[in-house]
């Protein structure tokens, strides 16, 4: 399926993202899920030297829907915000990531995932509190500038899910060669 355009689209994609993204993780051993990264060094996205672990990869998400959460709570209340919040932007996102790997070294693996399985619910329960119009038309709200506020809502959800199921299904490969 391609890039969500619809509400309709917007769910059923970011679900079934998430539900691969739950049967692998499930599906992943001991040893697979204990075992540190070891990516290709051609690889040159910063992620790739980033993630250490499975957990990182969770919590990354989880990050990324609390930003959603808040961004759209707080525009919501008339407070003006953009999406990536000082003192990161666009430019430095990648900073404010590598905040996040620091921020949650000690959190456990069976915590993340709890974390992230109720900030997914959350942002479902908010994607499904808008109608497509508000999701999927630009202009419908001024502080989503020029782009319709389901594209944030891919973005942290199917597509963010598929950028990790990709990451932990190289992983496995990777531990398959050890």
């Amino acid at each position: 399926m391609g890039r969500a355009t619809s509400k309709a689209d917007l769910i059923s994609s970011a679900s079934a993202n998430y539900e691969q993204l739950k049967t692998l993780i499930s599906s992943l051993s001991e040893k697979e899920l204990l075992i540190l990264f070891t990516f290709d060094e051609k690889k040159k996205e910063a992620h790739w030297k980033r993630d250490k672990n499975p957990r990182d990869v969770l919590i990354h998400l989880y990050e990324w829907h609390q930003l959603l959460l808040e961004w759209v709570s707080s525009n919501q209340r008339g407070e003006k915000k953009p999406f990536i919040p000082e003192p990161y932007n666009w430019r430095t996102y990648g900073e404010m990531n590598l905040y996040f790997w620091e921020k949650h070294q000690n959190t456990a693996l069976e915590e993340a995932k709890e974390m992230l399985e109720k900030s997914h619910q959350a942002v479902m329960n908010l994607a499904e509190s808008f109608t497509n119009e508000e999701l999927f038309s630009k202009g419908v709200f001024q502080w989503t500038g020029s782009n319709a506020l389901g594209s944030y809502f891919v973005s942290a959800t199917a597509s963010h899910y598929d950028w990790a199921i990709k990451k932990l299904k190289a992983h496995r490969r990777n531990c398959k060669s050890l």
